[in-house]
């Protein structure tokens, strides 16, 4: 929720008679939309409309201009999203939650089928999710009818006017406001204890980390031009200071956080996957380990969870499913571990990477155009892994750091199912910003490598499919680019063999694009197009001089040995038959359809030894970590990540 789970009558510590919702309403009917609107933003440049709908908001509600557009923009940076609805349901600049409108409109719900685990002698089941009833969801998924109450606004207006949905998210911070005993303060500062109740956290941490983020906007200040083209500027006050007291008086419950691994500044709470035994000496719904100790953990998988929060943590529970280490909340960036980093979790769809990674859920569906992520899911995304990837020293680069449509199909028969989440539409660049590695050049300009790197907002390739096959999807900034077998757009899309169809436009098909972060090796370039070597041929993709879509690169890069003219590309780095002990049976090291061809190049991630976690049984005792002599390199091959055997290949220094 966006307002409060909490009765704020009954909040504890009011000093101040509460204002009522018919007063609010009445006072907005009384004045007009716009209001006095300030002629200038702070650039001195023309104010946008809804720069301008920030300050009538603001005089309206007397909720300070500053809180209003820090609010807006760790909802959704400022964007509108042409009235359509986030993934949890929440409209326009303010995310105001109706979450029953959006999923019935909605015709995805679910990743799929596949073995999550990533090992066919363990399947698991997929319970079909449905749409909840109104009475179900919780009060921070329905704030745009609070807000329709408190203003006197039609709930259609407040989904699609941006200036209506400003004034509705100012309604709720002023109720909050009145409803902690405060006055409406023209000081920011003041504004601590509301902000926390309007993040919707049930719980004083997850409503303090967002209350925090909203100050930060405040102290270091923003500007941006949103995906509709207007600019609006909050100036930066670094010297404000907020009443952080007044968070004793919202009456939010106190999450336990005992048992979590979770860095300090999020809010955490423990909520277990189970490891039970069932029938037909089954057990779910992940597997026991000892790592690090035991074996490496290099790579953090982001996926998204094409669920609603609450049947998602169902699914975790349920020892017949599958499981991944932490959900992410997208409201407010709330995070639920369920699995110990100790342990191998499944949620990958490649046991090798399963055995290998920490899987992290966001809640969100992949298949809307504007069903983009909330800024408070990619902060607590972001320090959660930035603490992750520092405790296991995993590289803060895209070849461990992967998306779920980045995990290689182990075998051949695997490949074609393989998961698409997160998606086109994760803003890469701003998660790897908030990271604080940024994506940008290495090299000077003309070299070997490349890294892709377009315009989020600027970057709108066409998709279709995200709600009736074949139909375009709605224009949207995105993280990829598409790949030509030419340099021209009539030239046919790259295709994966792999797959085995006609590559397509659509939002699934991952056949013909590249991600932001990923590095290739340039194989050719021609006017404002650039080649690269990906699956095994030529891909080319739109690079103008002007309008870069990748910048410079240095790395290492693979290559067949001399003499050879191809060499095999696999989706798993498994030990050789010789390494495995009695009583484990021997792994196939199969190869995939793809091929590693004479001068070629691809961009190198690890050096790992081949290795296998044996874990097939519900009590420990026979689980073994297998560890082979030999060595394989993790390459950037197509749109995801592959291994060949380091006997193969050469490896040199690419990029100056």
């Amino acid at each position: 929720m966006r307002g409060s789970s909490t009765d704020p009558t009954r909040a504890p510590g009011h000093r101040r008679a509460r204002g009522t919702a018919g007063a609010l309403a009445t006072a907005a009917l009384l004045l007009p939309l716009l209001g006095a609107a300030p002629a200038q933003n702070a650039t001195g440049s023309a104010a946008s409309t809804l720069q301008r709908a920030f300050a009538s908001a603001s005089a309206r509600y007397h909720v300070p201009q500053t809180v209003l557009l820090a609010v807006s923009y760790l909802q959704s940076r400022w964007d509108t999203h042409d009235g359509a609805p986030s993934v949890t349901g929440g409209y326009g600049p303010m995310h105001l939650t109706d979450a029953r409108t959006a999923l019935a409109a909605a015709e995805h719900f679910g990743e799929g089928t596949e073995d999550a685990r990533g090992d066919s002698a363990r399947p698991a089941l997929h319970p079909t999710a449905r749409i909840p009833a109104d009475s179900q969801l919780p009060p921070r998924l329905r704030t745009l009818t609070k807000a329709a109450e408190l203003t006197g606004l039609a709930a259609s207006d407040l989904r699609t006017d941006e200036v209506a949905n400003v004034a509705g998210g100012a309604a709720l911070l002023a109720d909050a406001q009145q409803g902690l005993g405060e006055p409406l303060s023209a000081d920011p500062a003041e504004w601590y204890g509301a902000i926390a109740r309007f993040s919707g956290a049930d719980d004083t941490a997850t409503a303090a980390a967002y209350a925090n983020d909203v100050y930060d906007v405040i102290h270091t200040g923003e500007q941006r031009v949103t995906d509709a083209g207007q600019q609006v500027v909050l100036a930066a006050q670094p010297e404000l200071a907020p009443d952080t007291a007044q968070l004793a008086e919202t009456g939010l419950r106190t999450v336990a956080a005992a048992g979590t691994e979770c860095p300090k500044k999020v809010s955490c709470e423990w909520i277990p996957a189970p490891y039970s035994q069932f029938g037909n000496d089954d057990y779910g719904n992940h597997d026991l380990g000892d790592r690090p100790a035991s074996q490496s953990i290099k790579y953090i998988v982001v996926h998204d969870t094409e669920g609603q929060w609450d049947g998602v943590l169902n699914l975790v529970q349920d020892p017949t499913y599958v499981s991944w280490n932490y959900t992410i909340r997208s409201t407010d960036g709330l995070i639920a571990q369920h699995v110990k980093a100790k342990d191998v979790a499944w949620h990958a769809g490649n046991w090798y990477i399963n055995a290998k990674s920490i899987g992290i859920e966001h809640e969100g569906f992949l298949a809307a155009p504007d069903a983009w992520y909330t800024e408070a899911m990619y902060r607590s995304s972001a320090r959660l892994v930035a603490y992750l990837t520092k405790k296991y020293g995993i590289p803060l680069d895209r070849q461990h750091i992967l998306g779920h449509d980045n995990v290689p199909g182990p075998t051949t028969s695997t490949v074609p199912g393989m998961h698409t989440d997160p998606g086109p539409y994760w803003d890469w660049a701003h998660y790897f910003a908030l990271l604080g590695h940024p994506v940008k050049q290495t090299a000077k300009k003309g070299g070997g490598l490349v890294t892709i790197r377009p315009d989020y907002t600027a970057n709108r390739p066409v998709y279709t499919g995200c709600v009736t096959a074949g139909q375009a999807c709605a224009a949207h900034g995105s993280s990829e680019v598409r790949l030509y077998s030419g340099p021209g757009e009539t030239y046919p899309l790259i295709k994966d063999i792999g797959l085995g169809t006609t590559p397509t436009t659509g939002v699934n098909d991952l056949s013909s694009r590249v991600s932001t972060g990923q590095q290739y090796a340039v194989a050719d370039r021609s006017g404002d197009w650039t080649a690269i070597w990906y699956l095994g041929q030529e891909a080319w993709f739109k690079n103008p001089k002007k309008y870069p879509t990748a910048v410079a690169a240095t790395g290492s890069v693979v290559t067949p040995k001399a003499g050879v003219d191809s060499v095999p590309v696999y989706g798993r780095a498994y030990p050789e038959a010789s390494a495995y002990p009695s009583g484990v049976p021997a792994q196939a090291v199969s190869p995939l359809p793809y091929k590693l061809l004479a001068g070629q190049k691809y961009v190198v991630g690890d050096k790992v030894p081949g290795e296998y976690y044996y874990a097939v049984t519900f009590t420990t005792d026979s689980h073994k970590v297998v560890v082979g002599k030999d060595l394989y390199y993790e390459i950037q091959y197509g749109h995801r990540v592959e291994f060949v055997r380091a006997a193969d290949v050469t490896v040199a220094r690419s990029g100056r």
